[in-house]
This record gives C-alpha cells, sequence and structure tokens, in this order.
C-alpha cells in the first residue's frame, strides 16, 4: 500500500532555502541533498516510526518524529504519522534553535 506523503508549505521553502545555500558553494551536492530528502521522504512512509520521538524534549514538538538526511545528517526532517501515510512539517539544519522555530509557528495564527 503507497502512503500519502503531504509536505507543508513551509517544509517546501525549507527544502528549497537549504539547496540554494547548498548549491552557492555547490551545486551538484544541492542536487545530491534534494534526491537524499525525497529519498527520505518515501522510506519514512513505509516505516514512519523510524524517526526519534522529540515530544519528549519539548512540549512544541509533541507528536513530531525527527530523522536525519542520509549524506546530509545534519540536515533533520520533521514529520509526523497520519491515518492516510505521512505529514512533512519541517526540514531544518541542525544548529538552528529548532523548538524556538516550532514555538514561533505555534503562536502564529
Amino acid at each position: 500500500m503507497t502512503r500519502k506523503i503531504l509536505k507543508r508549505e513551509r517544509a517546501k521553502r525549507d527544502i528549497i532555502e537549504l539547496a540554494a545555500h547548498i548549491a552557492h558553494d555547490n551545486l551538484e551536492a544541492a542536487e545530491r541533498f534534494i534526491t537524499a530528502v525525497e529519498t527520505a521522504f518515501r522510506l519514512l512512509a513505509h516505516t514512519p516510526g523510524a524517526g526519534a520521538l522529540r515530544g519528549s524534549l519539548d512540549p512544541a514538538l509533541a507528536n513530531l518524529r525527527m530523522w536525519p538526511v542520509r549524506g546530509f545528517e545534519k540536515h533533520l526532517i520533521f514529520y509526523r504519522e497520519t491515518p492516510e501515510g505521512l505529514e512533512i512539517v519541517r526540514v531544518l539544519h541542525a544548529v538552528r534553535d529548532i523548538a524556538a522555530l516550532f514555538s514561533e509557528e505555534e503562536a502564529d495564527p
């Protein structure tokens, strides 16, 4: 059974921004990054419980799982399982203040 992969608009922008940043130094690496992200999404759609739960670390991340992008391990996919499949919430670099970014999103209407 193929599970649906829903990417939030913010996650789509994250991927574009990260790829553009990588492309500034290496266009080929940016292309590999995008391929690795899409590969990770398909893997997670088949095994959504693979990622580490983040809610125990911060309430702003409740019900979210985290998975590193293979080959770009400092880039993290934040997602949740849904009845239909997988919801990709954000794709962020590990040096970012992740809890603050999620708290800001909750504060915005």
